[in-house]
């Protein structure tokens, strides 16, 4: 992975975690609230996956924030 990728991948990652935690919701109900397994979203915020835009778009979607808000460049 190149090095803006990975950066990327980080920032993502970490508001992600951030916005999902404001919300005071587990990684077990936002999970289910985007139809992907727990294991897969904590994968999302470890940075050990790299989603797909479909499952980042969703994420905001179940968060009720804008994609600016993850990845803002």
């Amino acid at each position: 992975m190149a090095m803006d990728d990975k950066l990327i991948l980080e920032e993502v990652a970490d508001n992600i975690r951030i916005e999902r935690l404001r919300r005071r919701l587990s990684q077990e109900k936002l999970a289910e609230m985007v139809d992907i397994s727990t294991k897969y979203l904590n994968m999302i915020e470890n940075r050990k996956a790299n989603p797909t835009i479909v499952i980042v778009i969703k994420i905001c979607q179940a968060l009720d924030i804008e994609l600016n808000t993850i990845w803002s460049k």
